[in-house]
């Protein structure tokens, strides 16, 4: 395996990349997920942890509206990541997050990514409704909000069920456990609430 990039370098890409603040925080909320599912699964946090933050890193200068399974969003990202020596563990996770690009994750750290992905972004979107913001949220309220299909309606909450059975969580526990992380930098993503 190629040289793991450091967390510094993968920060650069981030924020080299990516101006907005939103999309830098979903990152950092998978980012989150992934180093706590890293440490529950035994396996490499480091890794895990760069994967996540990563992810998006292309997908505001190549949005990829067109659902390009080969163009911009993921594959300009891999392209790039490639160029600079990024292990293929990594490129395939990446290629692999996104189901347009019809590459299907066959690693552990793939399908993880595929399950907190959809999901880290429900988690803000529900914290940002709410006074308290993350600090209390529990998977109850946000398993309410996936059945209100108007809210948050672009999440593809398909993904998430499918996902969190691949990796052999229970829905409930895996939302409990993702809004856990992302509590651990609930600064960092600006969700403390006013409470």
């Amino acid at each position: 395996m190629a040289d793991l990039p450091t967390r510094e370098d993968a920060l650069a890409l981030v924020h080299e990349y990516t101006e907005n603040e939103n999309l830098r925080k979903h990152m950092y909320a998978v980012e989150a997920a992934m180093r706590a599912y890293a440490r529950k699964f035994g396996e490499d946090e480091e890794l895990w942890g760069v994967t996540g933050l990563v992810h998006d890193f292309d997908y505001e200068r190549f949005p990829n509206d067109a659902l390009s399974p080969t163009e911009e969003h993921p594959s300009s990202g891999v392209a790039i990541l490639r160029e600079r020596g990024w292990p293929d563990e990594i490129l395939h996770a990446v290629m692999a997050h996104a189901e347009h690009t019809g590459i299907a994750p066959e690693t552990l750290m793939a399908r993880t990514l595929r399950a907190v992905d959809e999901l880290t972004g429900f988690v803000i979107a529900c914290s940002l409704v709410r006074p308290s913001g993350i600090s209390d949220l529990k998977s109850k309220s946000v398993k309410k909000k996936l059945k209100d299909r108007s809210f948050a309606a672009a999440v593809n909450r398909d993904e998430i069920r499918e996902y969190t059975e691949v990796i052999g969580q229970d829905l409930t526990e895996h939302i409990d456990f993702v809004i856990e992380a992302m509590r651990g930098i609930a600064d960092t993503l600006e969700l403390e609430g006013n409470a």
